[in-house]
């Protein structure tokens, strides 16, 4: 089969996701570069498709597959995202087709996503946008998902919403434009009053938040987990961004190779004991945490009795020197970690696919 080329679509949000995957799977080389050139326009024009199917099923009041079909086409503009250069006149149209895909969700799952204003008292106020869990009468857990910082909310949320819902879990999601323009500590200040208004909700169980941060937004996250003492789980680089831009600055400055390698190691373990809380580090990829530095971070805080995962997302060069990394699998994988350490603690289980 030729990933790309599909003669229909049904609106199965669980094989969309699969043949996306496939697709990004088998991204190498020259098929990488005709990729960039081809198959953009395709998978944007898949996501038409699903949304001419998502309007034909709300026609008909069949609300639960028209849900479905707007998130088939929310993952298929997200795969011809990645696959239009970023000076290409489409990715803009791709991104507007991810806003209306969301406000295509409201009008057929039932409840839409709300478009909150975050108070920050002196540090101003900005806008973040919450999709509940969809639990009536329990207090379901919650994630904050700051964008990467080449992306705003909506982009991400686009991205997030297929594999988010179904879940049992309410998602605040934030651009990494609206954390970092802070000074040093601004940011984990503006983050603590998101923490406050989920936990001032009556459908967030306040016990249950989390954090998630793509990007160089690992980094805020990481800082924010070790200033905020309630986050119970964080989707983090683990302190390795800050540390590595030290290290760099001590080698410019002293003309050595570095410090001690016994220094180093105590530095890993000491910035990841800053956490109370359950950590998972995305390495590889797009993120900013090298393979290596995370496998270290791992051994490290092992032996330190910290709790550390690791995600690899699969990375694929293309013939353009660019590169495309299988957000499908790397996103199930992170939020099946969230939900399994939001869980009940009777119910969680230590296990990352």
């Amino acid at each position: 089969m030729e990933f790309g080329a599909w003669p229909h679509v049904t609106g199965d949000l669980a094989s969309a996701r699969k043949n996306a995957s496939a697709f990004l799977d088998g991204l190498q080389g020259d098929r990488a570069q005709l990729a960039r050139q081809h198959w953009g326009a395709t998978w944007a024009g898949t996501g038409d498709a699903y949304c001419r199917l998502a309007d034909l099923n709300i026609n008909k009041k069949e609300y639960d597959e028209a849900a479905e079909a707007w998130l088939c086409a929310l993952t298929a503009f997200e795969v011809a995202r990645r696959l239009v250069a970023d000076d290409d006149p489409r990715k803009a149209d791709v991104s507007a087709k991810v806003e209306a895909g969301l406000q295509g969700i409201g009008l057929s799952f039932g409840h839409e996503v709300e478009t909150v204003q975050i108070g920050c008292g002196d540090l101003g106020d900005f806008l973040a946008y919450y999709l509940p869990a969809g639990t009536p009468n329990s207090r379901a857990p919650a994630v904050i998902c700051v964008s990467n910082e080449e992306e705003k909310g909506p982009t991400l949320l686009g991205r997030l919403l297929p594999v988010v819902i179904g879940r049992g879990m309410s998602v605040l999601v934030v651009s990494h434009e609206n954390i970092a323009i802070h000074a040093r500590g601004g940011s984990e200040i503006v983050l603590s009053h998101c923490f406050d208004h989920l936990s001032l909700r009556s459908d967030v169980d306040s016990s249950r938040i989390g954090i998630y941060g793509d990007g160089l937004s690992a980094s805020l996250a990481t800082d924010f987990a070790a200033y905020d003492r309630r986050i119970a789980a964080a989707v983090c680089d683990g302190g390795i961004w800050n540390w590595t831009r030290s290290l760099r600055s001590v080698r410019w400055m002293t003309s050595t190779d570095g410090a001690d390698k016994d220094i180093v190691s105590v530095r890993r373990s000491r910035l990841a004991g800053l956490l109370n809380c359950p950590i998972l580090v995305v390495a590889g990829g797009r993120g900013v945490v090298s393979v290596p530095e995370a496998i270290k971070l791992q051994a490290v805080c092992m032996a330190a009795h910290i709790d550390v995962d690791l995600v690899m997302p699969q990375l694929i060069r293309g013939g353009l020197g660019e590169e495309v990394d299988n957000f499908v699998s790397s996103d199930d994988c992170i939020f099946r970690w969230l939900e399994q350490k939001l869980a009940p603690e009777s119910t969680q289980e230590r296990v990352v696919g």
